[in-house]
């Protein structure tokens, strides 16, 4: 069985202390043939900005940070409640808070694992 790259669209909330709270469409992908320990979050640019925010780090930092609080660098993922999870991205613009529903997040994990089926070799 190959490896098949995983997309998935999410819906996300945008953590700020505006009164807008606009749903953020943020991609989850996965290529276990380019790195099949990582994955990426591409999050919008600011509106009217074409521009999109990749975040790449380990798949297992998301699997953890669904259970408990868990960082690498620049990305903090903890589990909010019993139905979401907080992403957190640093960077030198700022930092972005994002609130997901775990539901997707877990979907997405599954997805990758079954990518890249069994491991032989």
């Amino acid at each position: 069985m190959s490896a098949t790259t995983v997309e998935q669209h999410a819906r996300a909330h945008l953590v700020t202390d505006a009164a807008d709270d606009q749903p953020l469409p943020v991609e989850l992908s996965y290529d276990p043939q380019s790195d099949p320990d990582s994955i990426r979050v591409s999050l919008p640019g600011v509106p009217g900005s074409p521009q999109r925010h990749d975040w790449v780090f380990r798949r297992a930092l998301l699997e953890e940070g669904l259970r408990a609080p868990a960082d690498s660098g620049d990305v903090r993922i903890w589990p909010c409640g019993r139905v979401q999870a907080v992403m957190e991205f640093h960077s030198r613009e700022g930092v972005a808070v994002v609130q997901f529903d775990s539901s997707a997040l877990i979907r997405f994990l599954r997805r990758t694992y079954m990518a890249t089926g069994p491991i032989t070799h």
